[in-house]
Parts: structure tokens; C-alpha cells; sequence
């Protein structure tokens, strides 16, 4: 029986953790989100690759599990990786884990894996090993490759670290998935934090994804320790390097966001929605981590664009002065505004609790403070402490807000931006409170449309 306490729109485990998504893609006709699970705990142990399928990007089905620590090169895990399809056949690339003790003896090799039904997979073993590492880069640390094809040839980036260095990102090339060659070492320097993890590239956007571990702070551009970026620019293949700004744009302006993935050939996006370092209240019900709700990605003028992927169905809507009151826990809400000067929402309110967005002095601030269950952090700035995450406004003419929300999460989208939290409101709490002056404005909420 499901777990009911379960999100509703969101990927979750039946039982125990989760973490990165992997492997996304559509595959005979249907979507398919792989992503690390451990099902014995609610806590981070040894990998292995969850599995879910969609029609329409809203409703999941959580299928057996695809791949087990079962072999030498992966007994202590079956870490993140991505997906491609060729010749009418599935292949999983992901990173073996074996730990021989600890310290600089632990191994993570490239392996594949193939299925022909997209449900079933038999490993085909290391492709890549320590042996295809350049000189000076160390095989403790190399990992979550993303695979594709451009130009006839496949081609993998991996996260990496030189000895004594920080984080990098390789990339290889291969004619058939199974031999590979390295190329080069895409920005030639080490990353500002101590390590990079899962990679993207979208040569068809021009941009590339990574998330950044123990990341120092940005004033207020960048609280997290751990976060997500992208720069804009494509490979280039012919000089070895990457040829763009490697100036790094936050991903996600919220608390819980890291480890996102692209579908192949989909100009859509999801992300893990937790972070490293913290405790899940969640936990109580039998499960902790999530995954975001799929989100469309563009870019324009010279920014990422993020807008959310899922199936609704529209309510009623209606025009506002100042105020309006409603009732919600899963489901989505627009606000559309002219000349916004000033907003005040509070959501899943309900005693003592709520979640708060305001528009103050030309940013969005996030409040969670007062969400529900304790929330326990590692970083100790201010905004932090006092439960709060920044974005900026877009300060348009008009505004769209847009809310995405679930029992214990919600995604904040405007312009483009996300901003995206965890919360673990009482049961019942289900108030949502709006305060705002401008020149119009229309509310119209929107629920999940039904399964097919």
C-alpha cells in the first residue's frame, strides 16, 4: 500500500532516502526519472537507482528498482549518472563506488548498463576506470557522468579532482559507449568549493549545469554551502575548452535544491529538493528527500528561464483589490499583477504556523521560520539562521508569480527565477493569505489534473 503520507506531485521513495535524479529521459513514449535510493533508512547509505515513469510529467509511478551494489566495482554503491538511448536500446552510465577501506583508496569507476524493455538492466561493467584518468587526478573522487551524442560521437563530462586540488570537469569521447577517450579539462582550473558533482550539458542551449560542494559565500547571491550553478557557452571540441562566460549563475535561489539533471533532448529539468547537511523532519513518515517537479528551461537574454512542466487544471479566476484568502496544499497558483508595488503572502497557514513570501525593497524574501518542524542547518549567517532565502524581483511593468506547492514543499517561480523550499507544516495547515497593492491584479489557482 502507498505510503499516504507520501507528496502528491512530487518523486518520493515508498521507503527511506533519496537523493540525486538520474538518467532522465523519454523512452518508448514514456518518461523515465532514475535517482539514488537507499530503502533500507531514511538516511544516505549505500546507493542504489530508484526508478519512476510518467505520461504527462505530473503523475509517477515508482517501478523495482534498476541498479544494485552487486558487483566489485560497485558493492558500496550505484552513484549518479545519466541515461541515452541507441539503437532501440536504454543504457544507464553511472558511477561505481567502492570504498577498500577509505582515503585515497576508494575507487569510482564509469560503469554501463543496457536494457532493452527500459524496466530490466544487465551491467556491461567499467568503461571507464583510474587507468583513463590523466596524470595528477585522483580516483577518489570521479564521478556522475552525463552522457550524449552530438556530431556522430558520444561524448561523457565528469566530475573530477586533481591531488591536492578542488573540484573539476573532464570531458571524454567515445564511439560506442564502451571505449573511451579523454579530452580535456573543460575550464582548467579548480572550482571555489572543494568538490564538483553531477554535471549537464545542453549543447543545444549552450549551457552547463554542476552543483558545487562547501561553495564559500557570495554575500547575499549565495548562502547555501552547497549549490547549483550554470555558466553559458558551449564545448569546444576542436580547442579543448569550454568557450563562454565561466562566470557561475545561481540555479536556485531557495533552500532546497541541488543535483539537477536535464531530460535528453528535452529542454526540461529536475532537481533534488533537499540539501546536504541538514535533517529531515520527514523522516517521522517513513521517508526523506524529494524530487522538484519537472521545469522547462530557455535561454533568454543571457539568463536561464525556468517555468514548471506539470499537468493542471484552472480554477476560477479571480480579480483582486488588495486581499483574497483561499485554501490549498497541493496544487498551483498564479498571481498576475500590473505596476506591482508591495506583496504579503503567507501560505499553509494554519495555528501558529506559515510560510511567508514578500516583495520588500525590490527582492522576493522567503521566510520559513515559522513553517512547521524544525528545519536544523550547517550554515550559521544570519538569513540563515533566521530561516530566510532571497531572490530578485523582476520589476516589470507586469509581474506573474507563480506557486507551485506540495504537502512539504513549495517552488516559487517569477521571471524566469526559482526559488524553491522544503517546509513541514502541522496537518490541516492549509490557509493562504494575500496582500498586495497594484494596479491590477488577477489570482487564478489551478489544480492537478487526474491521472489518465
Amino acid at each position: 500500500m502507498q505510503n499516504k503520507f507520501l507528496p502528491e506531485i512530487h518523486i518520493a521513495a515508498e521507503q527511506g532516502w533519496i537523493n540525486d535524479p538520474n538518467g532522465l529521459i523519454k523512452f518508448k513514449g514514456r518518461y523515465h526519472a532514475f535517482y539514488q535510493s537507499y530503502p533500507a533508512d531514511t538516511f544516505w547509505g549505500p546507493m542504489i537507482w530508484g526508478h519512476a515513469v510518467s505520461d504527462d510529467l505530473t503523475h509517477w509511478e515508482i517501478l523495482p528498482n534498476a541498479l544494485y551494489p552487486d558487483r566489485k566495482y560497485d558493492r558500496d554503491g550505484c552513484f549518479s549518472g545519466s541515461a541515452i538511448e541507441w539503437n532501440g536500446s536504454l543504457y544507464l552510465m553511472y558511477t561505481g563506488h567502492s570504498l577498500n577501506g577509505g582515503g585515497s583508496a576508494v575507487r569510482q569507476v564509469q560503469c554501463l548498463a543496457k536494457s532493452d524493455d527500459g524496466v530490466s538492466f544487465s551491467k556491461l561493467g567499467v568503461v571507464i576506470s583510474e587507468d583513463d584518468l590523466p596524470d595528477d587526478y585522483v580516483p577518489e573522487d570521479f564521478r556522475d557522468p552525463k552522457v550524449w551524442r552530438e556530431n556522430g560521437k558520444f561524448y561523457a563530462i565528469i566530475a573530477a579532482r586533481k591531488r591536492h586540488g578542488r573540484g573539476r570537469l573532464l570531458v571524454y569521447s567515445s564511439d560506442d559507449l564502451m571505449k573511451w577517450t579523454f579530452e580535456f579539462d573543460v575550464f582548467g582550473r579548480d572550482c571555489a568549493g572543494i568538490m564538483l558533482e553531477c554535471p549537464d550539458y545542453k549543447p543545444e542551449l549552450g549551457v552547463l549545469i554542476y552543483s558545487e560542494q562547501f561553495a564559500p559565500m557570495d554575500g547575499s547571491r549565495h548562502l547555501n554551502i552547497h549549490t547549483t550553478r550554470y555558466v553559458l557557452g558551449k564545448l569546444d571540441y576542436k580547442n579543448k575548452r569550454f568557450s563562454g562566460s565561466d562566470c557561475g549563475h545561481i540555479c536556485d535561489y531557495g533552500f532546497d535544491f541541488y543535483a539537477p539533471q536535464t531530460f535528453l533532448d528535452e529542454n526540461l529539468m529536475i532537481g533534488w529538493m533537499d540539501m546536504w547537511d541538514r535533517n529531515h523532519p520527514s523522516y517521522i513518515y517513513g521517508f526523506a528527500g524529494m524530487l522538484t517537479v519537472p521545469r522547462r528551461i530557455e535561454i533568454v537574454g543571457g539568463r536561464m528561464m525556468q517555468t514548471p512542466a506539470i499537468v493542471t487544471q484552472a480554477g476560477v479566476a479571480k480579480k483582486i483589490k488588495s486581499t483574497l484568502s483561499d485554501k490549498m496544499i497541493t496544487g498551483m497558483f498564479t498571481v498576475s499583477a500590473k505596476n506591482l508595488r508591495s506583496l504579503d503572502l503567507k501560505m499553509r497557514c494554519g495555528g501558529d504556523c506559515f510560510t511567508s513570501l514578500k516583495l520588500v525593497g525590490g527582492e522576493w524574501v522567503f521566510d520559513r521560520s515559522n513553517s512547521g518542524a524544525e528545519i536544523r542547518m550547517h550554515e550559521k549567517d544570519p538569513d540563515s539562521v533566521r530561516g530566510i532565502r532571497r531572490m530578485p524581483f523582476g520589476s516589470g511593468y507586469e509581474t506573474q508569480l507563480t506557486v507551485v506547492m506540495d504537502k512539504y514543499s513549495v517552488e516559487i517561480f517569477e521571471n524566469g527565477r526559482v526559488l524553491t523550499s522544503t517546509i513541514y507544516p502541522p496537518d490541516g495547515a492549509d490557509g493562504l493569505e494575500l496582500n498586495l497593492d497594484a494596479d491590477e491584479c488577477v489570482y487564478t489557482r489551478y489544480d492537478i489534473s487526474p491521472a489518465k
